[in-house]
C-alpha cells in the first residue's frame, strides 16, 4: 500500500489548509500566528507520535515562510540566511547537527530569525545535548494529538467530497479498514486512488479498490 502511494502520489508540498485539525485547533492557530511577520518568539516546536501531522505542518509552512532542512541529520545544507528554518525529526540529529542547530537558535535569537521544529517527544525526553534541549524548550511548545478513528473516517469522507469524488459507504469502509491509520497516509492514499481512477477512466468502486490494492501488493512482493 505504501508503494502505491509512492508510485501514484504527485510530489509537492502539503498545504496548511489541508491539515485535518481535530483536537489540534489551538496548535494550528498558534502556528499560523507565529508564522505571521512580527512574531517575536524564536522557537516553535511541535511534538507527538508518528502520523499526527508534524511533517505535514512543517512542509506546509516551509514554501513561503521557512527554508526546509528536515532530512539532513547534520544540517550541512542549512540555509543560514533564511529568516525561518524548518527542521523535522530533531531527535535524529547527529552530534554535528545538534551543534549546528544550537548555534542556529542562538544566531536567530540575536537577529530576529525563527526556527520551526518537530520531535516525537517533548523536549524534556529528547536524547539531545542539554543546551539544545533547553533552547528548544524555551519557545512555544505544542503537542499534536491523533484523530480518533471515527474522526479519521469522517475526515477521509470529507476529503473525498472536496475533490468531487463519489465514494460509496461500503467503498469508504473497505478502504479505511485496509489503510494506514494516520491522516497523512490516508489523505495520500485517497489522492493516489483518485489519480488511478482518472487514469483508467473508471468510477471508484469496491472492485476498483480491490484491483488497485492487489496491484500494489503484487508490486511490493
Amino acid at each position: 500500500m505504501r508503494q502505491l502511494i509512492l508510485d501514484l502520489l504527485p510530489q509537492g508540498h502539503p498545504a496548511l489548509e489541508d491539515f485535518v485539525v481535530g483536537s489540534n485547533g489551538e496548535a494550528l492557530t498558534a502556528l499560523a500566528a507565529w508564522l505571521m511577520p512580527g512574531s517575536r518568539e524564536t522557537v516553535f516546536l511541535l511534538w507527538g507520535d508518528s502520523g499526527v501531522g508534524k511533517t505535514h505542518l512543517l512542509r506546509g509552512s516551509s514554501p513561503e515562510s521557512c527554508s526546509d532542512a528536515r532530512q539532513d541529520p547534520d544540517l550541512s545544507s542549512i540555509a543560514g540566511a533564511a529568516p525561518c528554518l524548518a527542521v523535522d525529526n530533531v531527535e535524529a540529529l547527529s552530534e554535528r547537527g545538534q551543534l549546528a542547530l544550537f548555534n542556529q537558535i542562538n544566531r536567530r535569537r540575536a537577529t530576529g530569525g525563527r526556527l520551526l521544529a518537530a520531535a516525537n517527544v517533548a523536549p524534556a525526553q529528547l536524547h539531545l545535548r542539554e543546551d539544545l534541549r533547553t533552547r528548544l524548550a524555551s519557545g512555544l511548545l505544542y503537542r499534536l494529538l491523533p484523530l480518533p478513528e471515527a474522526e479519521q473516517l469522517t475526515a477521509l469522507a470529507e476529503h473525498a467530497r472536496r475533490r468531487g469524488l463519489v465514494l460509496p459507504p461500503p467503498a469508504l469502509r473497505y478502504l479505511f479498514s485496509r489503510a494506514p491509520r494516520d491522516m497523512q497516509s490516508l489523505t495520500a492514499l485517497l489522492t493516489a486512488i483518485e489519480h488511478y481512477a482518472l487514469e483508467h477512466k473508471r468510477p471508484i468502486t469496491l472492485p476498483l479498490l480491490r484491483e488497485v490494492l492487489h496491484t500494489s501488493a503484487s508490486s511490493c512482493a
